[in-house]
């Protein structure tokens, strides 16, 4: 008989097909998130701006506390709270990243990981969107996106070193 880790019960996984990640808690309950891949599909390549597939881990956890809708930019809050009148002001963001990050690593070297496919070194995120970003469809520029109760909702369930299965299905 094997004998598995709490980390190794709690896990999640992503659908790219439907645009749905499922939170698999140690109870055995799941849990369904609407979200956002990448507009251009999947892909492993730097560069590629698009979701990377397979076996990934949570690295890191960032925003833990912050206030919904905290600004990041490169994985440090601005000290701005997003709102529409913000988003006038930089209309050339296209790709907000809010109130909390999840910061993934692939777990696949040659596939997801090291060279030019490591997840973490493209900086491949599960963040914080606007409300009105649309989930359920493509539109990120490589991450996977969800609505901030959504991200905070997550964030409070797992903890760093939760695997994820990212898959085309």
């Amino acid at each position: 008989m094997t004998i598995r880790s709490d980390s190794e019960l709690m896990h999640l996984t992503v659908h790219i097909a439907s645009q749905e990640m499922v939170l698999h808690e140690k109870s055995g309950r799941r849990r369904c998130y609407s979200i956002s891949t990448a507009s251009k599909g999947t892909g492993q390549f730097e560069g590629s701006w698009q979701t990377p597939l397979g076996l990934h881990v949570i690295r890191a956890k960032i925003g833990g506390g912050l206030p919904i809708n905290s600004v990041f930019s490169s994985r440090r809050f601005t000290g701005e709270i997003y709102s529409p009148e913000l988003r006038d002001q930089y209309p050339g963001r296209k790709d907000w990243i809010l109130t909390r990050i999840l910061w993934l690593s692939g777990m696949e070297p040659g596939f997801n990981r090291l060279g030019n496919v490591d997840t973490m070194r493209r900086y491949i995120y599960i963040h914080g969107s606007p409300d009105t970003a649309v989930m359920g469809e493509p539109g990120s520029r490589g991450c996977i996106r969800m609505h901030g109760s959504d991200i905070i909702d997550l964030y409070d369930r797992i903890e760093a070193g939760t695997k994820i299965d990212i898959q085309l299905t």
